[in-house]
């Protein structure tokens, strides 16, 4: 459609305004062609006729759907006012300060610290296609970095602007993102280095400007580089143009290089006071500028952190002391007082301070600097002369000097820090940062504005030609024909500045020259290139300036200084004298073979585009011009070679006011910075691109039936087109996408406004008119009801008369009278019916009454003498049952004593049949030690002493025996007297229970529960008090043994055997006595029990008959056969009788049941109570065993004493052990025979004496002794027992066998020790064998339980932690052995192969999963058979016996706690990996809600992705990721907790990555989108509870992100909208709230934005907050994880091994 048409009523346009450059108005009238007046209506309500040119109308406004975009492009009218307005609706009421105008980046300066720089920020930048979010410094860097990564290509980002504008900060925050996301594994810190290059170049080389507190006064280019993996290893820095003058003047209200500050503020410490430095008032070069502080800026703190980053680089302290020097020399060197001599000569004082510290700083003579500082030699052909320099001369000769030291200064201090940045690997790709001067046009401006305009201009031609080139690459794409587009070529301004014969090459020609003057160039510009250049003018009003109209804007340039500054000289003679410097840094700066360090990396190869003079004078400088021109042609070259990005920063205002949006201003800085000239490119061509896609969900409200029933949506769109949209020319069909020109989608969107206003006046009309509708139907049915009242009213008014009104008086009277009568009779009749019921009633509940208390007081009496009878029966059975208890105690007891007297019996005719059996052979013995016995004899008196001595020592211990024997006695019988006691109290309960059996039911329960902790506590003390004879018993057993021990070593030569014989015969004929009274007494037992069985029989039926006699003593037939038929008539009448009847029956059921659950109560009771009297009774009959036992030990002892009084007698152990010794006498000869040979020491010379000289036994049996001292004692007692046993003896036979047996002894001892020597080896050598084994099966069995198992080969059909389970048997396997050493390897083993196991599956969720669950199931396992009360509470009785005896294993405990919190963190992090990619796309860029989002347009990020789009993300995505991870979690038994732990994680991740996207995508802040969130929030709630999670506090995790939700779709107009957002949002920050409310974005025209001041209103509500002023939730946090403990319910006994688990070394115990 024609552009004329659109010029229509209620449309705006922009009309040019002096003040804010644009501003709005609405077109009054419709607007026709060739009219010469637009008639407009301005915002304030005033009309205006304005003059308008048919070819050049007002520009139209956007409509206000389209205000307010992230991309500038995105406009359907691409101008000047639609940018400006815009922008500010992005900065000052949206508080955005980033906009993307196109390829280019715009950054206003907010002049505040604004929270949107954290890592969070980066995070959630990092990897995001940039359309998709917000625009952002960041955005632009992850851009070039996923362009470097997947290209290959290098990159640069061009940050330009003027100063003040945030240059430095935006390449800061851009290099920091790269250090960030790029982060390398190295212990290196690249990074950090890269990002404190920054602090030292800023303190070198920025400075306070009247516009800028930290002006960058260089061009600064940092190229970092990153291998093949995409991580920085180094960076390279080139800079431009240093600002030279600086260092010797400032104007006004700045300041010098901040480096000169920091060191005057840090001159009194003492690292700094032998450079002699004070105040920076106190120096000539810091004070210029008068103020010497910057507000809000510590000058001595940031002189530390200079310091922090030169050591962080590597700097040493010496080299940081020398570069300070050398800023101290400058400072004094800039008060050095020069006084004029005369008109013509200067001269400096000997004296003077600053100079002399000056030369004592860089080890310079002062007379000859303080001589060539006022003069300078000429050197001609002929002669050289030396010439005086006036005051002014000297002046700039120093000044000259000081600028030359610092440029030289600043170029080391680069080059340093490109050192230390260097990278011994090779260069896979770089990013380059370019952060250089904007466009600069001030008052004066001189040869450093020059240079920098001219750079601005090579910047811009290649903007230009890469604007050109991707449009055209993008119609291309589309195949759209390419027609030429005209844009401004800004190559003749170069041409004019670099050319031959160019401004910059006429310039260093008449610096060549001797007298070369600034006139003199000048005059020469004039000549060649006024009226000649149309670029080229000279001022009307000056001879000393010349203008050139640059592509931003005339630039008038003052010619002043213009030759000096690109000479850049100092005097030869200085310069000598520099060089002669005894300080290495400073004479290093001014070597004549100096090679100027190439800022530029060796991989690129630059070609100049101009051919560039070379000088053919050795003497010849390169001025700075030349210079500059140089590394302009390479860095453009630089340029060229890689991808660029642009980023163009704003300067809002000059009063640094936070978010105050100046219109000329920016509107100036906009023009200069090329972004209007991409807008103009753009709005030429087809500024508007959509997609089908979106062209179809934007735009289908237009579509006709018929079109919408066409499948191929791409044809749609085209019909739609072409029926609306006549002139082909207004738009292009491209494969993807329409092209359209400008204008065309707002005509677009107003035919989309006026249908749905159209839609909306029929809705409307329906609603209207069927509202009326309803309103007048209810009207009409009012009125009708009021007609009705009112003429019913009419008619009984007309009909009632006089006559009427008395007939109906007098039957009003009559009716009074007849219904009083009628009532009183009525009233009188049931008067009498009530009183005679009354009487009958009462008189019937009187004889019940009477009838109860004669049945209750017989009901007592039977009472009386059941519990009577039922008492002396309890009684009767509980003594019945002591006599049984009683009798079975002695049945056992004598079946007990019979059988140990059977196994002495038989012990004794084997002890009999075989010394009958060697006493043949021991007579030829005796016959040969006859001889031997007079040897024996000299040591008789020496054994009879010790004798007697040790039979003292027996008698005594033999009395402290009998009386703590009496002791036990009478503790015996006071034991018995106390469990009398206890029966017979025992007893009294019993009666006591018996009587109290009908009692009420609590009272019974109560009673015994008190007779139930009665006997437990009693039986406790039984219990102790058995233990506690148990052990007295065994102290007994032990000295009974060490006596036994005694005497069997000293009852060698008794001949006691006859005696023994004659008593066991003896013995052996009570035997069939004892045989009788055994089956005589189990008779009686028998007997016993089938008498108290049948007792207990008729107890029970008793028991049963009493009951039923007590139930039916309340028989209901009984009390019915009492009343009269005359009783019952009476209660029958209403009905009373059969109540009554149902009543009681009720009752008598009740009690019924009652008595029958009294009766199984009391049965029950009962036999428990039989159980616990049995139970006692079996604990009474083992302690009595245990006293029979000490009794019989005791006997023993006493038998014992008397045998050996007599020495007669002798016990039946020593007669066993005399027969065994007499049985192995003889193998033991033979071995010892055979193994003399290998015994060692002094055991070979004792058995070899032994074979051939008896006669040295005394001293074989002391060589013995020594050597085995743990037997000596022993021996000595053996000796002792031997002599007193000879001095008994009356036979010498009997001495004989003594001595025989003794020889016996020393030779089974010696033939012991050496046994027990090799078997003591081969134990050791079987456990290190045995030990090696284990170790080997641990790790055998933790490689296959840790290693070789798959989780999903374990989880199916097999118990959770099954590895687990089998870990733990195998501990409680060496627990069992106590064997520290295996268990200790055992755990160590599983604990590290978990670890590896781990180490090596970092990335594979279900191995994760399985062995999380599996390392909480074996700590588990640990807890609840540690033997620790607090983890036995739910352990089965068998389980109990399964806990470890011998070992804590605490310290185990916690290690594998903290390998479990390990393996926690790293399953978190694989699930929020894995499922991070799908949040955003699935929570807020997928419509749950199809149809209720309008697309709208999108800009040229959004359509020129870096990233082509893949499959997108649903909502079910999300859903099915999160079943993947419950389901693998449930199989693989991780704990329920565990589980709903992790579940938290993820939905606070899942809320926090949402909200965080939401608040960097102002396109997704709008109220549709709100309800897709809250649709998306109810998914997972929904999947929660089905789940059955919904106590895991997921949902908690997403009150901010449904709160937020709930803000998009809230009513955001009023106060109390304002209050109602205030106390709702709680759990979302101040700062969240407002970014939601600034970014909140209608989609249609319907909606309204949120208006500035509302957002003030609930900012200030707000302001009382204490909250957090982070703008982004961080995603990284973890809750702490707490790892319940759950025993297992799986008995040990019961788990089965698979054999897939390969673990058949492995045996069931």
């Amino acid at each position: 459609m024609a552009v004329a048409e659109l010029y229509t009523q209620y449309n705006r346009v922009w009309i040019p305004d002096p003040e804010e450059i644009w501003k709005s108005a609405e077109i009054a009238k419709d607007y026709r062609v060739g009219d010469k007046i637009l008639r407009l209506l301005l915002e304030d309500g005033t009309e205006l006729d304005y003059s308008v040119d048919p070819e050049s109308l007002p520009p139209l406004r956007n409509p206000d759907i389209l205000v307010g975009e992230n991309d500038l492009t995105a406009l359907s009218y691409l101008h000047e006012p639609a940018v400006l307005h815009n922008l500010r609706i992005r900065f000052a009421e949206s508080k955005l300060i980033y906009t993307y105008s196109g390829i280019i980046l715009v950054a206003m300066n907010p002049y505040k610290q604004l929270p949107i720089y954290g890592d969070a920020i980066i995070h959630a930048y990092s990897g995001q296609n940039m359309g998709d979010m917000d625009p952002h410094i960041f955005a632009v860097a992850e851009e070039a970095y996923k362009q470097m990564a997947r290209n290959n290509r290098n990159q640069s980002i061009i940050v330009s602007g003027e100063s003040g504008a945030g240059k430095t900060v935006s390449a800061r925050y851009a290099m920091r993102y790269f250090a960030t996301v790029s982060k390398s594994g190295s212990n290196t810190h690249v990074e950090d280095k890269v990002l404190a290059s920054n602090p030292i170049t800023e303190a070198v080389g920025n400075a306070k400007t009247t516009r800028n507190d930290n002006s960058s006064r260089f061009g600064k280019y940092t190229e970092i580089s990153f291998d093949e993996r995409n991580q920085i290893i180094g960076a390279n820095m080139r800079t431009y143009l240093l600002e030279k003058s600086r260092v010797v003047f400032q104007s006004e209200n700045e300041r010098n290089y901040h480096i000169f500050y920091q060191l005057c503020a840090s001159a009194q410490q003492s690292e700094f006071k032998h450079l002699k430095l004070g105040s920076a008032e106190e120096f000539n070069y810091t004070r210029m500028g008068g103020n010497t502080v910057i507000e809000g800026v510590n000058d001595q703190a940031e002189m530390v952190e200079t310091q922090k980053t030169f050591t962080l680089l590597g700097f040493k302290e010496d080299f940081q002391m020398d570069v300070f020097k050398i800023l101290a020399a400058i400072l004094h060197l800039g008060n050095v007082q020069i006084a004029a001599v005369g008109s013509e000569r200067s001269s400096i004082s000997e004296d003077d301070r600053h100079l002399e510290v000056f030369c004592e700083l860089l080890g310079l003579e002062s007379g000859r600097v303080a001589q060539w500082l006022c003069s300078r030699k000429i050197v001609t052909s002929s002669e050289t002369v030396v010439k005086p320099m006036t005051r002014p001369q000297a002046v700039n000769a120093r000044d000259a000097l000081a600028k030359k030291i610092y440029a030289h200064l600043f170029d080391f201090i680069v080059e340093s820090i490109n050192q230390a940045l260097q990278f011994s690997g090779k260069q896979h790709t770089f990013i380059g940062v370019l952060d250089i001067y904007g466009f600069e046009t001030f008052d004066v401006n001189s040869f450093e504005q020059f240079c920098i305009n001219y750079a601005n201009e090579k910047l811009q031609q290649q903007f230009n030609m890469h604007v050109f080139k991707l449009e055209q690459e993008e119609y291309m794409k589309e195949d759209i024909p390419w027609t030429l587009i005209d844009f401004y070529d800004n190559q003749p301004v170069i041409d004019l500045i670099e050319a031959k014969m160019g401004i910059l090459e006429l310039l260093d020609e008449e610096c060549l020259l001797p007298h070369g003057t600034d006139e003199n160039w000048l005059q020469k510009l004039y000549n060649n290139f006024v009226n000649k250049n149309p670029l080229f003018e000279k001022p009307r009003m000056s001879n000393t300036s010349f203008v050139l109209q640059h592509f931003a804007d005339k630039v008038e340039y003052k010619c002043e200084g213009f030759l000096e500054k690109n000479r850049d000289t100092v005097y030869d003679m200085l310069v000598e004298i520099l060089r002669a410097s005894k300080f290495h840094l400073c004479a290093s700066f001014f070597q004549e073979n100096q090679v100027p360090p190439s800022p530029f990396g060796s991989m690129i190869t630059v070609k100049s585009a101009k051919q560039v003079i070379k000088p053919n004078s050795k003497h010849f400088r390169t001025t700075v011009g030349s210079k500059f021109r140089s590394s302009l042609y390479l860095l453009m070259e630089t340029l060229n070679a890689t991808t660029p990005h642009y980023v163009r920063c704003i300067k809002p205002n000059d009063e640094k006011l936070p978010f105050e949006f100046d219109s000329k201003r920016i509107v100036q800085q906009l023009r200069a910075c090329g972004v209007l000239e991409t807008i103009r490119i753009s709005a030429q061509s087809y500024p508007s691109r959509w997609t089908y896609i979106e062209f179809y969900s934007r735009y289908s409200i237009l579509m006709t039936k018929q079109e919408l029933s066409f499948s191929d949506k791409k044809e749609v769109c085209k019909a739609v087109l072409h029926r609306f949209i006549q002139d082909s020319n207004q738009y292009q069909f491209g494969k993807t996408k329409i092209f359209f020109r400008a204008g065309q989608v707002a005509y677009l969107e107003k035919l989309r406004l006026d249908k749905l206003r159209q839609s909306c006046v029929m809705i409307q009309k329906h609603i209207r008119g069927w509202l009326q509708r309803k309103k007048f139907l209810r009207e009409r049915r009012a009125a009708l009801i009021i007609q009705q009242y009112f003429r019913g009213q009419q008619t009984v008014r007309k009909a009632i008369t006089a006559m009427a009104l008395k007939e109906a008086w007098a039957a009003i009277i009559i009716q009074k009278h007849c219904r009083g009568y009628l009532v009183r009779s009525l009233y009188q009749l049931i008067r009498v019916a009530t009183i005679t019921i009354q009487a009958y009633t009462r008189g019937f509940l009187a004889r019940r009454r009477y009838r109860k208390m004669l049945e209750e007081h017989k009901a007592v009496i039977l009472q009386k003498y059941a519990r009577a009878w039922l008492a002396r029966r309890r009684f009767q059975s509980i003594r019945r049952f002591v006599l049984n208890i009683q009798l079975t105690y002695r049945v056992q007891r004598l079946q007990k004593k019979l059988e140990d007297q059977n196994k002495e019996n038989h012990g004794l005719v084997e002890k009999l049949t075989s010394l009958a059996a060697l006493r043949a052979g021991d007579v030829e013995k005796i016959q040969k030690l006859e001889t031997e016995l007079e040897r024996a004899a000299t040591h008789r008196q020496h054994y009879e002493e010790k004798g007697k001595r040790y039979r003292d020592a027996v008698e005594e211990k033999l009395a402290k025996l009998q009386k703590h024997n009496s002791e036990l006695e009478t503790e015996k019988g006071k034991i018995q007297l106390k469990l009398q006691e206890k029966t017979e109290e025992l007893k009294e309960k019993m009666d006591n229970l018996t009587k109290q059996l009908f009692d009420d039911v609590r009272k019974e329960e109560q009673q015994r529960m008190l007779l139930e902790k009665s006997f437990e506590l009693k039986t406790q003390d039984y219990e102790k008090q058995i233990q506690s004879l148990k052990e007295e018993i065994k102290a007994l057993k032990d000295e009974k043994m060490q006596l036994q021990h005694l005497v069997e070593e000293g009852r060698v030569t008794s001949d006691g055997l006859k005696a023994e014989v004659a008593h066991l015969s003896s013995q052996a004929k009570t035997i069939s006595e004892f045989e009788k009274e055994i089956e005589l007494l189990q008779a009686q037992k028998i007997d016993v029990e089938k008498h108290v069985q049948s007792q207990k029989r008729e107890m029970r039926e008793k028991m049963s008959e009493i009951t039923k006699q007590l139930l039916e003593s309340y028989d209901v037939e009984d009390v019915r056969s009492r009343l009269s038929v005359e009783d019952l008539e009476h209660l029958n009448e209403d009905g009373e009788l059969w109540f009554a009847y149902e009543g009681l029956k009720k009752a008598t059921r009740v009690l019924e049941s009652h008595f029958q659950s009294q009766k199984d109560c009391y049965e029950k009771e009962i036999e428990a109570l039989n159980f616990k009297v049995v139970h006692l009774s079996q604990e009474i009959n083992h302690l009595q065993k245990l006293f029979r036992e000490e009794n019989d030990i005791n006997e023993s002892i006493r038998h014992e004493v008397t045998r050996l009084t007599s020495e007669n007698m002798m016990i039946p152990d020593f007669k066993q052990q005399i027969s065994e010794l007499e049985k192995q006498k003889q193998d033991l000869e033979i071995r010892l025979n055979e193994q003399a040979e290998k015994m060692k020491g002094k055991l070979e010379e004792l058995s070899n004496q032994l074979s051939c000289n008896q006669e040295e036994e005394g001293t074989q049996r002391k060589a013995i002794e020594t050597q085995n001292e743990i037997h000596t004692k022993e021996k000595e007692k053996l000796i002792g027992k031997i002599q007193e046993m000879q001095e008994a003896s009356e036979h010498l036979k009997k001495q004989f066998e003594t001595e025989s047996e003794v020889k016996s002894n020393f030779r089974q001892e010696a033939s012991r020790l050496t046994l027990e020597n090799r078997d003591l080896e081969e134990e050791l050598d079987m456990k290190d064998r045995v030990i090696k084994k284990l170790q080997d099966q641990v790790k055998m069995l933790s490689k296959t339980v840790g290693k070789d198992l798959k989780p999903r080969g374990v989880v199916v059909n097999m118990i959770p932690g099954l590895p687990a389970h089998i870990l733990f048997m195998c501990v409680r396997y060496a627990d069992s052995l106590n064997d520290a050493n295996m268990l200790k390897s055992l755990m160590n083993s599983t604990i590290n192969g978990i670890k590896q196991v781990v180490k090596e599956h970092l990335e594979d969720f279900e191995m994760l999963s399985f062995w999380l669950s599996n390392t909480c199931h074996f700590l588990n396992c640990l807890k609840q058979y540690s033997g620790e009360e607090e983890f036995m509470k739910h352990n089965s009785p068998q389980q109990n016996k399964n806990c470890l005896n011998n070992f804590d294993l605490s310290e185990y405990r916690q290690i594998l706690s903290d390998v479990a919190i390990r393996i926690y963190h790293q399953f978190i992090i694989i699930m929020e990996n894995n499922i991070q990619p799908i949040i955003v796309p699935g929570m807020l860029e997928y419509e749950s809600l199809q149809g209720i989002s309008g697309l709208k347009p999108t800009g040229f990020r959004k359509r020129s992705s870096s990233i082509d789009d893949t499959d997108a993300y649903t909502m079910t995505s999300v859903l099915q990721q999160l079943s993947y991870f419950y389901s693998t979690m449930c199989q693989n038994g991780l704990d329920p907790e565990l589980v709903r732990q992790a579940v938290k994680q993820l939905f606070f991740l899942i809320g926090a990555v949402t909200l965080n996207s939401l608040f960097l995508r102002k396109d997704m802040c709008s109220c549709r989108k709100g309800m897709q969130i809250r649709c998306n929030i109810s998914y997972l709630e929904e999947w929660l509870k089905d789940k059955n999670l919904q106590n895991s506090l997921a949902k908690e995790t997403l009150e901010p992100l449904s709160q937020a939700a709930w803000l998009l779709q809230v009513k955001k107009t009023t106060d109390s909208d304002a209050k109602e957002i205030y106390e709702c949002c709680t759990s979302l920050s101040a700062v969240q709230i407002i970014k939601i409310l600034n970014s909140y974005t209608p989609i249609d025209d319907f909606e309204k934005r949120v208006t500035p001041s509302f957002v003030r209103k609930v900012q200030a509500l707000l302001s009382s907050r204490e909250d957090s002023s982070q703008l982004m939730l961080d995603t990284k946090y973890l809750f702490q994880v707490t790892f319940p403990f759950t025993p297992s319910p799986h008995a040990l006994e019961m788990i089965q091994i698979p054999s897939s688990f390969k673990l058949g070394f492995l045996n069931r115990l």
